[in-house]
């Protein structure tokens, strides 16, 4: 997607191995006569100021599920509360936000304490004395103390300052002149071919040119036009990738809407093995429904696949049922997760999408940043990578599941600082195959088509 760089309110960066920045005391409270799952509950981010309601987040940091049913909410004045509604569980790991503002307003100089159904067995404290810039995020979830982050009430907290790029510093074009024009967005390399998304509604098969880039494939000198099934409609075609069964298996493409309409947060699989230069979907998933509004160009940017091998090897906890992640649960599928980035709200969505067409969402991630450009699963790394374009002048991040069985922030990164602030919406990982000296290739795809290159080329670490 084409757009104008737009400036947003970020929180200013603490580096790692600095002492975070806290504001006022944090209080624990003292151990207390109640239910062992008490002491795991805990506030966790605090929002005080700016467009979001005045809320208070509680995060459980422990193994086993907590009912707060009950549980009260107050500031530093003992006459006004909040009281959680009847029916209110925290899993595992898991995060909620309630919107206090209508029962008490969170000042600048305040306090947010949590207390047990009787309102007078304290559980956990927090003060600050300025308000939050957006957040006030504990770091780590549930045990560090406060500190200047990002808001993500509902999730994860966003505890990670960017370093320097874990590779070369050197960018270099991989496409010849003039080749793609603007709009090239999602990439996906398989082995020797790396797919390409248009927004314009085409897909692209390149192969090796010689040099060290792409070039357009056989039959693929001008990309494939897209189509939703039936045969009608030109999808904005964001993000493009295949299942551990490779591209004869088809290739998935997600969508944001129907040419320049309105919002179609859609994954679209294509049978890629014909001759003629129009696609047609087999399969639509249509996720709109349930995912937030937002507005039609600020839908699905990216997508990924990772087998279920390596969710349920790392013990990842499915969103919808509380538990570990069953695969067997979904019936026929592609023996893996989607996972998709919505620009709009900056969030990642897991989704098992079956083969009769059912889809279930089994996570949301908070990326931290502004925005959602690429997904791409490093396998042997078993981390994903999560990339902005130059709204966030160029921040990659990456996430590894944790001990509570969600994706969380591992590290930030800048953009090598050899390649200017381009609007990159495309990003993909070679393997470890291509490791030579203890690096290996990374692709970029500039949607803007800056100096008439849509690709470009640099490295990672091994």
């Amino acid at each position: 997607m084409t757009h104008a760089r737009v400036s947003r309110l970020r929180p200013r960066a603490i580096a790692v191995g600095l002492s975070p920045v806290v504001l006022g005391a944090l209080v624990l409270g003292a151990p207390q006569a109640h239910a062992a799952p008490a002491d795991d509950v805990r506030i966790n981010e605090v929002v005080t100021t700016g467009g979001v309601n005045d809320s208070i987040e509680l995060y459980n940091k422990g193994t086993t599920t907590a009912d707060i049913s009950g549980w009260v909410l107050k500031d530093d004045n003992n006459s006004s509360s909040f009281t959680i509604p009847a029916g209110t569980a925290l899993a595992p790991g898991a995060a909620r936000a309630f919107d206090v503002h209508d029962k008490f307003g969170l000042g600048s100089d305040d306090d947010a304490r949590l207390y047990l159904a009787n309102g007078t067995t304290l559980v956990d404290s927090v003060s600050w004395t300025s308000h939050s810039d957006p957040s006030w995020s504990r770091c780590a979830d549930g045990t560090g103390a406060l500190r200047e982050a990002a808001l993500t009430l509902g999730a994860l907290n966003d505890c990670v300052a960017a370093t320097a790029w874990p590779g070369s510093g050197s960018v270099s074009n991989a496409d010849a002149s003039g080749v793609f024009g603007s709009d090239l967005s999602g990439l996906y390399l398989e082995g020797g071919v790396l797919w390409g998304a248009q927004n314009s509604g085409k897909l692209w098969r390149l192969v090796p040119n010689g040099t060290g880039g792409w070039k357009p494939d056989t039959g693929w000198l001008s990309g494939k036009a897209l189509r939703f099934p039936g045969g009608t409609g030109a999808p904005d075609s964001e993000g493009v990738t295949v299942t551990g069964s490779g591209s004869s298996a088809g290739v998935f493409v997600a969508s944001e809407r129907n040419g320049s309409g309105s919002s179609r947060l859609s994954v679209l699989k294509y049978d890629v093995s014909g001759s003629g230069g129009t696609l047609t979907a087999t399969k639509e998933w249509n996720l709109t429904s349930g995912l937030p509004s937002v507005g039609g160009n600020l839908g699905f940017e990216a997508i990924t696949w990772v087998p279920d091998s390596a969710l349920t090897a790392a013990g990842f906890r499915d969103e919808s049922t509380g538990a570990a992640y069953n695969p067997s649960l979904y019936g026929a599928h592609t023996a893996g997760v989607f996972f998709l980035g919505v620009e709009g709200t900056a969030t990642v969505y897991g989704y098992v999408l079956q083969d009769s067409g059912t889809a279930t969402r089994i996570a949301s991630i908070a990326s931290g940043l502004d925005g959602v450009m690429e997904l791409q699963w490093e396998p042997q790394a078993s981390r994903l990578w999560v990339v902005c374009d130059d709204t966030c002048d160029g921040e990659h991040r990456t996430f590894r599941i944790n001990s509570s069985g969600v994706f969380a922030a591992t590290a930030a990164y800048n953009r090598p600082s050899g390649m200017a602030n381009l609007n990159n919406e495309g990003f993909a990982v070679a393997s470890a195959a291509e490791c030579v000296g203890g690096s290996k290739p990374v692709y970029w795809a500039d949607d803007s088509n800056t100096s008439s290159h849509a690709l470009r080329k640099g490295t990672i670490n091994c």
